[in-house]
């Protein structure tokens, strides 16, 4: 250490104890210990950098570094004028005996495994970053709201959703994802979860008792769409996306699919597959396009949303919950015309329409362009991310291939030894604190072996532990 490391009385730290050369590392575990365990509760003032720095003797740069990480975390934030303070503290979860059902590549449906707090690093595939939540400029945006509306919008309102955000949408939808769709045509959603239950019932009432799904594929979204009564059909995915050919020889005459990027592969269907399945949609009754991260592109250009070729045979539907929040519970869907009132009926008998207040704050942030600002600054956090991670996992894991790379908020790891139990490296890498997907879990048919990492919600640093953890476990698997 350049200074003789001293103690402070917040906390009892004692710099001595610190690695000569990981002050940063070491403060910023004792404090994330201290808001883990509850003696850091929220809305508890950390010191200012300077004064902690002084009774450390130690670089106040290593303190604000500290501070820095723990803010990417979420774990605490500034308050202007009011210093550095805890956000919250997380809820403890034991550690599950048994595996639960899984996330899925869009919205998680279902209850995700979950690692004790302060004991790893979930890694699970479909988390965003929640730190990265816009907090003052949703307040802001929510007074404003809240000033400007008359009472008489607070009632129930119209079960399409409000025709503010609606008429927002619909040329936003039209910039980025290329539909022509207006705002009558919209229907705000609960989140994709919503608009794949409201479809799946729509498909049921009509007699139909099976659908078609990537394979592999979100088995979240299986999960869901088998709850409400129909079957999966698996469909293989190569590398250029879904399998057309074998699609034809379903006999079901509906599709799940993820064409933008793929979950889990990651690959984005080709122009041939694209032509290909909308010939098959012509004798088809409905396909499904969940646009689940579609705002996530690194190093390749944006590609176009399939309903714009096909608007009365494709379903389309898309959320906040990875750009903003899955607790806002905010989505649309745009149907086929043909379809259109009987889901705006399923939609009122639901839920009578969706929360008002989130609708206007999440319209005037795109009729301002804040959503677009921010999305670019979140596209920036995690393509550093990613590539803290694939560099990790290029020198921990050499004779692995890594896929799925160029979009997306998780990246797909094929193990080199095809004979590997993935769900056992998963399980075995749960109990060393690291929790991701075994490629098998979202399977229908046996493949290769592989685990299904994301990399939003983490600093590079805990990433890079991660990805050291990850290749210690499957080199002593092989």
């Amino acid at each position: 250490m350049d200074q003789t490391a001293g103690s402070a009385d917040f906390l009892l730290l004692d710099a001595t104890s610190a690695p000569a050369r990981g002050l940063t590392n070491w403060l910023v575990d004792a404090l994330r210990t201290a808001i883990d365990d509850g003696r850091l509760s929220p809305g508890a003032r950390l010191p200012a950098s300077r004064a902690l720095a002084a009774d450390l003797a130690v670089s106040r740069g290593v303190v604000v570094e500290a501070y820095r990480r723990l803010t990417d975390e979420g774990l605490v934030g500034g308050r202007g004028g009011g210093g550095t303070t805890v956000l919250h503290q997380p809820a403890r979860v034991p550690r599950p005996q048994s595996q639960p059902p899984v996330p899925t590549g869009g919205p998680p449906r279902l209850p995700r495994p979950r690692l004790p707090v302060g004991e790893g690093v979930d890694l699970s595939p479909g988390v965003p970053d929640l730190s990265a939540f816009p907090r003052n400029l949703w307040l802001r945006t929510e007074r404003a709201v809240l000033t400007e509306t008359p009472p008489e919008e607070l009632g129930y309102g119209d079960p399409r959703g409000h025709p503010r955000l609606r008429a927002a949408l619909a040329p936003w939808l039209a910039r980025t994802r290329g539909l022509r769709a207006g705002p009558d045509d919209i229907i705000v959603v609960s989140g994709v979860a919503q608009a794949m239950a409201l479809l799946a019932q729509q498909l049921r009432r009509e007699g139909h008792d099976s659908i078609a799904v990537e394979d592999p594929g979100s088995r979240g979204a299986v999960d869901e769409l088998e709850y409400w009564g129909l079957k999966a059909i698996p469909v293989p995915v190569d590398e250029d996306g879904i399998r057309v050919d074998a699609l034809a020889d379903t006999d079901t005459r509906a599709a799940f699919l993820t064409p933008a990027h793929q979950f889990p592969t990651g690959v984005v269907l080709a122009p041939h597959r694209r032509r290909e399945l909308l010939d098959w949609a012509v004798d088809a009754e409905l396909v499904i396009e969940d646009d689940y991260d579609a705002e996530y592109r690194y190093d390749r250009a944006p590609v176009p949303a399939l309903h714009a070729a096909a608007p009365d045979r494709i379903a389309f539907a898309g959320s906040t919950s990875k750009t903003l929040a899955p607790a806002l519970r905010l989505g649309w869907l745009i149907a086929p015309h043909s379809r259109h009132d009987d889901l705006v009926g399923a939609k009122h008998a639901s839920d009578l329409g969706s929360p008002t207040v989130p609708q206007l704050v999440f319209a005037r942030l795109l009729e301002s362009g804040e959503y677009d600002r921010h999305a670019r600054l979140v596209r920036a956090r995690h393509r550093d991310r990613r590539d803290a991670l694939l560099e990790s996992l290029a020198a921990a894991m050499p004779g692995a291939s890594v896929t799925g790379v160029a979009a997306g908020l998780h990246v797909l790891v094929t193990l080199p030894d095809p004979d590997i139990d993935d769900a056992a490296v998963a399980d075995e890498l749960r109990d060393a604190g690291v929790l991701v997907h075994p490629l098998s879990w979202h399977c229908r048919r046996p493949g290769p072996a592989g685990l299904v990492i994301g990399y939003a919600a983490h600093t590079r640093d805990r990433l890079r532990e991660a990805a050291a953890t990850i290749g210690r476990v499957a080199r002593g698997r092989t």
